[in-house]
């Protein structure tokens, strides 16, 4: 077969020719390629254009360091924008584009901004654009970036997210990968072993048939969190309908090897970003991988070791080497060598300039100690490979929280220390070897001597940010954009770190690096969501009693995630009428409430209850085993948060109730505390809203139903009061039975593993028959709980209400103990006398729920407004909870209400209570 491509210099035997599309213009490469590959092979030298400055970029590398030839594939919904092309596998009619150049990548006329570039340093756009304002300018600043376009429909394909756990995770599979594989599987460790490439660096039959072990190729290690948990993605072979695109994997593992082995660092000198300039490694994995020339006429630059072997390997392989440019005096063998090749080797000596419009055609070599312009020698050229040493891959290293330092011999960031969960193997330990020389070049045009290739930052903008007093690197990052988004410090971060220090005049391991930040290389949007899309975005939660609950005629609507009854509908009832028909059902008989969503979270330990104490006003240091403790729990801020019931399960053991719209939140803020502030507090904490249905029986004959199932425990009143607890059985397993009351009735709530939480609504409709039991919904509970004057966190309180506000102040004010808040409540905000605080109001006509009030003689805009209102069931008087300026010490003030800007009735402030004050019947 023909080759493919004019600089195709050896083809696979019975490779297979693959077509694909780049721009619109059709070619042709073979199995195996990339297509930064293809594209080389086919002498496309210009890629993308940069963008600040549109200039040409061609194909700098062959990996994930990537940052010129970033490329858009396909269109429409499976447009993916900016993938690197030196990771795309070539596929059969595959569309690439260039994302940038206008009218097209190859002839941009946009290259007119690179004419005035001194318009445009570091930190312009925060200079010049400040009138009128940014968003002024911010769509053509946009348009001229000519950044990729995202996908214009939904996603066609698949991802999913796995799990995994593992003794070892081995990063990389070239050589020093397969020699920690087999070291760990020496011991019968479960080995996770991950590698970018389609395929492992060395022979590793003896390690694919060994039942411990898993290899994971076209996977790439993202992100390493705290509790060594490592995020992967994998790219999934054969992607389209029947198996997903990419998979995300979880791993928690005991131990993490990198072998992730080094980057090679460019040279910095004038012009060093032109078409045709490419790492000395790259054009050697091009070469000996896809059998891919970088050139016809070829000059290698270094200042190490490494790019001879690419010299001799390109020569050898039929490509005119025209010299070697090493920065040092080579050592005598590698002259020698290079000698009998022949190959003429250039000493003391480095890049200072390049020519060519589109892509190289020219370089300039300088002597190191020549002055200005003497001794300079023009080679012509169409490529140049370069090499200014290795930098280990750290990144997810430093992303563990690991520490790096400059190391002036190796030139290069290397661990300060060990991290107790990573061992770094193979060139990401030591990347490299014998003497480095220079990599900067002392002469030149500092604004057109390029750092960061991706950001267009130049040695000038460094230059700059330093005079401006940037000195620290993490602000010169930010100022300039140096190694910032995709890039992360890959390509050029140690000639970076050596600019800054020549800038600042200091050594360069004075000034440390930039942070590393995950993902180490992009990730897709898709693979970050996973399966979780349309219906499984934000799943609807059923509670066990769901499908009985419709049979029985339920109203259902979201209440945050979950389904649940707003009202029991019957034959020709509106929902108002069922309603009312419910509250009255539980204040004159007994009523039946599915509370499975309410929060419950154990918290598992030694210091158990002395964890749950430190975030409520409520003591808990007293709390009885056999009873419950209604508590209120504040943010820093002395904000109420969240409200609910703390129970001893055991000496170890303290169970939380919470809102049912809290449960996940009030969850995640022990978590932080946990985790972040007192991590040496022996407990866990753990969710188990979903492991329970929870059923409260609530009216005066409650205690009568509940006795008909034979719970192992005395419910009378002496035996078990109100605010008790009980663990019993029912129905053959462990119950724990509440006697707490929202609804101001007698009342149980009755907590059963979900899966007898069917049995147990059946269980007591059953024996409730004779009492006239039926269902009540959200609403009816919601009314009942007003009567009451019961707190409801949410509806009664907002981002300012503090305890006092609501009347809680005195078991807030407890100077005996501290809580998670308490500090905040005397700042001079929180004890204004003029505070909205809780109050009830009576009226003769409607008050509609968020009706604005105001005070007689006030000129404030509002002095308050309705939180929940209604008819109270008892009389059919109009009442209403409100949040009223100074509200308690307004009892017996007529107030106006307005509603849609106008005064639609007038209600007197009374106390927050209309029905039972005393507590008889939630006593009874």
């Amino acid at each position: 077969m023909s080759k493919p491509g004019p600089y195709r210099i050896k083809s696979r035997l019975g490779a297979v020719p693959i077509e694909f599309r780049f721009n619109g213009r059709t070619l042709r490469g073979i199995e195996g390629d990339t297509v930064a590959s293809a594209l080389l092979a086919n002498g496309i030298r210009v890629v993308a254009r940069s963008f600040k400055f549109h200039r040409p970029r061609g194909v700098l590398s062959a990996g994930f360091e990537e940052p010129n030839a970033l490329v858009q594939l396909h269109t429409g919904s499976r447009a993916i924008p900016s993938a690197r092309a030196t990771l795309i596998p070539l596929q059969q009619n595959l569309e690439v584009f260039s994302h940038c150049g206008w009218p097209c990548v190859s002839h941009d006329l946009l290259r007119i901004i690179d004419f005035v570039h001194p318009l445009f340093a570091a930190g312009f756009y925060n200079k010049t654009f400040i009138w009128p304002n940014w968003k002024a300018y911010e769509p053509i600043i946009r348009k001229l970036a000519s950044e990729a376009k995202a996908p214009t429909g939904s996603d066609p394909d698949r991802y999913e997210t796995r799990h995994a756990h593992c003794d070892v995770l081995i990063v990389g599979g070239g050589s020093a990968g397969v020699q920690a594989a087999m070291a760990a599987t020496v011991s019968d460790q479960r080995v996770l072993w991950v590698e970018q490439k389609a395929t492992f660096g060395a022979d590793i039959s003896r390690l694919t048939a060994l039942p411990n072990v898993q290899l994971l190729p076209r996977t790439i290690a993202v992100a390493y969190y705290d509790h060594d948990l490592v995020a992967l993605v994998e790219s999934v072979q054969g992607s389209g309908g029947a198996v997903p695109r990419e998979r995300l994997w979880l791993v928690r593992t005991k131990k993490v090897i990198l072998a992730t082995g080094a980057i090679e660092q460019p040279l910095i000198f004038t012009n060093n970003d032109r078409p045709g300039i490419m790492l000395a490694g790259a054009a050697l994995t091009y070469l000996r991988r896809h059998g891919v020339a970088p050139g016809r006429q070829v000059v290698v630059a270094t200042n190490n070791d490494s790019a001879y072997s690419v010299a001799r390997d390109m020569q050898q392989a039929g490509v005119d080497v025209v010299a070697i440019v090493d920065s040092r005096s080579p050592p005598m063998e590698l002259a020698s060598e290079m000698r009998a090749l022949p190959l003429r080797v250039i000493a003391r000596s480095i890049p200072i300039d390049t020519a060519g419009f589109g892509a190289l055609r020219q370089v300039s070599i300088g002597h190191i100690g020549s002055r200005g312009g003497d001794d300079v020698e023009k080679i012509a050229c169409d490529a140049l490979l370069v090499s200014g040493g290795w930098s280990p891959t750290l990144h997810l290293f430093a992303q563990a929280g690991g520490k790096l330092k400059f190391d002036p011999a190796l030139r290069t960031f290397v661990p300060v220390a060990s991290h107790p969960s990573i061992e770094i193997v193979g060139s990401a330990a030591r990347a490299s070897e014998g003497e480095l020389g220079e990599r900067l070049s002392p002469v030149g045009n500092p604004a057109r001597q390029w750092v960061d290739l991706r950001h267009d930052v130049t040695v000038a903008d460094i230059d700059l940010a330093v005079r401006e007093n940037y000195t620290s690197v993490e602000h010169i990052k930010r100022y300039t954009t140096l190694g910032m988004s995709l890039d992360q410090g890959k390509v050029g971060q140690s000639p970076a770190a050596e600019v800054i220090a020549r800038s600042r005049r200091i050594e360069a391991a004075e000034i440390g690096h930039t942070t590393f930040r995950p993902p180490f290389v992009p990730v897709t949007l898709g693979s970050l969501v996973g399966r979780n899309v349309g219906e499984f975005f934000a799943p609807t939660k059923r509670t066990p009693m769901h499908a009985q609950q419709a049979k029985s005629g339920a109203l259902f609507e979201d209440y945050g995630e979950w389904k649940r009854a707003a009202a029991f509908l019957k034959r020709g009832e509106s929902r108002e009428q069922a309603v009312h028909r419910e509250v009255l059902l539980v204040r004159n008989g007994v009523g039946l409430y599915d509370a499975s969503p309410l929060g419950k979270i154990e918290i598992i330990g030694s210091d158990a209850l002395d964890f749950a104490d430190r975030f409520y006003i409520n003591n808990l240091a007293n709390l009885n085993p056999k009873r419950v403790r209604y508590g209120i729990m504040l943010r820093e801020t002395g904000i109420v948060f969240d409200d609910g019931t703390i129970t001893v399960l055991d000496d170890d053991r303290v169970l939380l109730t919470t809102t049912s719209s809290g449960a996940g939140r009030v969850y995640q803020w022990l978590e932080e505390w946990r985790q972040c502030e007192w991590s040496g507090i022996k407990a866990v904490v753990v969710p188990v809203t979903d492991q329970w249905a929870t059923v409260a029986i609530s009216g005066q004959h409650a205690r009568s139903v509940l006795e008909r199932l034979k719970p192992e425990c005395d419910l009378s009143n002496e035996a078990f009061p109100h605010l008790g607890v009980r663990v019993t059985k029912l129905f053959g397993s462990e119950a724990r039975i509440y006697r707490v009351s929202f609804s101001g009735e007698q009342s149980y709530e009755i907590n059963v593993p979900a899966h007898k939480g069917p049995d147990l609504w059946a269980g007591l409709l059953e024996a409730g028959d004779s009492f006239g039991i039926e269902p009540y919904g959200v609403e009816a509970l919601l009314h009942l709980r007003m009567e009451k004057g019961f707190l409801h966190v949410g509806a009664d309180t907002d981002g300012t209400t503090v305890p006092d506000d609501i009347g809680f102040g005195k078991p807030a004010s407890s100077k005996q103990r501290h809580y998670v808040g308490k500090r905040s409540l005397t700042l001079p905000e929180h004890v204004r006398p003029d505070r909205l605080q809780l109050v009830g109001l009576e009226g003769t006509t409607a008050l509609p729920v968020g009706s604005h009030l105001r005070l007689p003689n006030s000129n404030e805009p509002t002095d308050g407004w309705i939180t929940s209102a209604g008819l109270l069931s008892t009389t059919a008087t109009p009442v209403a909870i409100a949040m009223l300026r100074a509200g308690r010490s307004q009892l017996g003030t007529v107030v106006n209400v307005y509603d849609a800007g106008r005064v639609v009735t007038t209600a007197t402030v009374v106390a927050p209570m209309f029905y039972d004050p005393a507590g008889a019947r939630m006593n009874a």
